[in-house]
């Protein structure tokens, strides 16, 4: 196995099945070494992994030593934990089906897992979904039948317990997991820290076209970090980086959270974090929140599909037109205009077809709308954003075209920017954390309004940094080398 991962065994006897490794060394040895500032991937074999024994010693002095290690001490808690309730499998994954369906309900069995493997072909989706919510080396999943199939055990398993042919299959998936996770030694400059950037090449509006992610990849090795794009698919390979940059369109529901997740778990810098992505993704949570701290909105109210919805008291008290939004909308899709009562009532219903609470709020007529970036509480670049022709969004989604069409741009200064504009963007971020976010504002005749916050802010080539320049992508990745500094 040619890699850098330091193997921590409880006896070194443990490894004679394997070809001989100068990277083994045993739990004792490990827990009296002398802290190291070497970024070492660790992976824990201890056959104990119980709470405060030897095994769960190594996993926590590893993470204090700023080090990665298979499993993390929150995995050792959460595989411990797992006995307290029983977890139903879902019926979608039809090669799971298969493989139950050809299993004696009489009796309870269990499964290996190595790395996110199985032995069975049929458990292969299984095993990886397995071993992303529980990363250990060794699994043992127990299944028993009570009217349906459900994992009834699942914990991590002792090397020195596996037969001669679990043995084999272990040594297999580790060198595959090897050659997929751990890094092999560079020849080339060894930065300090390493950069995950999670983006979709194929999304239709793209958060960064492809020369700004380029011009982040060429900023963070000037911030001493080596940035690489990767994609959905690269799920399992995320423990590898230090940090993740998130350049995708964020939602909840969605592999762009699984990530954050994943990422913030494992002790990670993290832009979009989870709670960025979280509070920001949703306008029912960005509206409580605004209110709550008389952040100034435009007037909005709440619609619920289970109840009686007064569409004529509603369409007087807000004026005509209303804007109806559904909650996790983003690039104003999900986003309608109603001209009267009756259309009021004909859009809100088909609005609820996609959600079962609706926002309707009142409509503030501008040219365009403010986009202030704000990054640990500064702002750092600033856009208008005209609505797009004989539209009355920025993004024209009726469009005969197949992408959504928008209106132009203009870039200016922090300083030319009204002040009270910078100021309530200020406000409104605060309240959500210290990452980057982009707050959309009109400025109607009242002040400044709040239309949404967004935690994964546009960043063009040619929009954005059309002042800057590279400078904007240097702030960016400079502030992560700062926070990967203080970690």
């Amino acid at each position: 196995m040619q890699n850098s991962a330091l193997i921590i065994l409880d006896d070194i006897t443990d490894w004679q099945p394997y070809y001989p490794s100068q990277s083994t060394v045993t739990a004792s040895e490990y827990l009296l070494q002398q802290s190291s500032k070497t970024r070492t991937q660790i992976l824990n074999l201890c056959g104990d992994l119980s709470y405060l024994s030897t095994g769960y010693y190594v996993s926590l002095l590893a993470e204090a030593r700023g080090q990665r290690v298979l499993p993390s001490v929150m995995t050792i808690n959460d595989l411990a934990n797992f006995s307290h309730y029983q977890l139903l499998l879902a019926n979608t994954d039809k090669q799971l089906n298969k493989f139950l369906a050809k299993a004696d309900s009489s009796s309870s069995f269990k499964v290996l897992i190595c790395f996110g493997q199985s032995e069975h072909s049929l458990l292969n989706n299984f095993a990886r979904q397995i071993f992303d919510r529980y990363p250990c080396p060794i699994i043992w999943v127990e299944f028993s039948y009570q009217g349906r199939w459900f994992i009834n055990q699942l914990h991590a398993g002792s090397l020195a317990d596996l037969s001669d042919q679990q043995q084999t299959f272990f040594g297999n998936s580790l060198d595959s997991f090897s050659k997929r996770v751990w890094r092999k030694a560079r020849t080339r400059k060894e930065y300090r820290y390493d950069l995950a950037i999670l983006h979709d090449p194929d999304e239709p509006i793209p958060t960064s076209d492809k020369k700004a992610l380029q011009k982040f990849i060429r900023a963070a090795k000037d911030a001493d970090i080596e940035a690489e794009l990767i994609t959905a698919n690269d799920f399992n390979r995320l423990l590898e980086f230090d940090a993740l940059f998130i350049r995708e369109t964020t939602r909840i529901n969605h592999y762009t959270y699984h990530f954050a997740k994943k990422a913030e778990a494992n002790g990670m810098v993290v832009i979009d974090a989870p709670h960025s992505i979280l509070q920001c993704a949703n306008k029912v949570f960005l509206k409580e929140l605004l209110d709550k701290h008389e952040i100034p909105t435009p007037r909005t109210e709440l619609l619920l599909s289970q109840q009686a919805i007064d569409y004529e008291k509603i369409g007087e008290r807000l004026g005509y037109p209303v804007v109806l939004k559904i909650p996790d909308g983003s690039f104003s899709i999900g986003v309608e205009k109603a001209e009267n009562a009756d259309e009021f009532r004909r859009v809100a219903l088909e609005l609820f077809k996609k959600s079962t609470i609706l926002l309707v709020q009142e409509f503030v007529k501008t040219d365009f709308d403010w986009r202030i970036g704000v990054l640990n509480n500064r702002p750092i670049y600033a856009c208008k954003y005209f609505m797009a022709r004989n539209h009355w969004q920025i993004y024209n989604h009726a469009s005969s075209t197949s992408r959504a069409k928008s209106g132009g741009f203009e870039t200016v200064g922090v300083h030319q920017v009204p002040r009270d504009v910078v100021k309530t963007a200020l406000q409104a971020t605060r309240l959500i954390g210290d990452g980057l976010y982009g707050v959309d504002m009109k400025l109607s005749n009242k002040g400044p309004v709040v239309i949404e916050i967004n935690d994964n802010p546009s960043i063009d080539s040619g929009v954005e940094d059309l002042l800057l320049g590279d400078e904007l992508y240097h702030l960016i990745m400079r502030d992560f080398a700062r926070r990967l500094d203080e970690k």
